[in-house]
């Protein structure tokens, strides 16, 4: 029982190749929607804060469906549920 426990708890943090994979360098999805969540601030009009709020937020629905699909790991996996999950509560609240 502990065993397997452990087993899971190794598996859930490790790539296949055995490596400790929690936190990478940032993707292009991820920068994407950085830098549009920086313009959405920035934007002097509601219009292109609007425009740039939703491009952000579509940069960020890519990236978590990307880890959902092709996540190194459980855990990396996991977050890109939570993070699908947050956006679409938010989409459709």
């Amino acid at each position: 029982m502990i065993t397997g426990i452990k087993r899971l708890a190794s598996k859930f943090i490790r790539d296949k190749n055995n490596n400790i994979v929690i936190w990478q360098s940032p993707n292009l999805p991820l920068f994407g929607w950085f830098i549009f969540m920086i313009m959405a601030y920035l934007a002097p009009s509601e219009f292109f804060k609007t425009g740039f709020t939703d491009l952000s937020r579509t940069f960020l629905f890519v990236w978590s469906y990307l880890e959902i699909a092709q996540g190194s790991s459980y855990f990396r996996r996991l977050v890109g549920v939570i993070i699908m999950l947050v956006i679409l509560v938010g989409i459709f609240s």
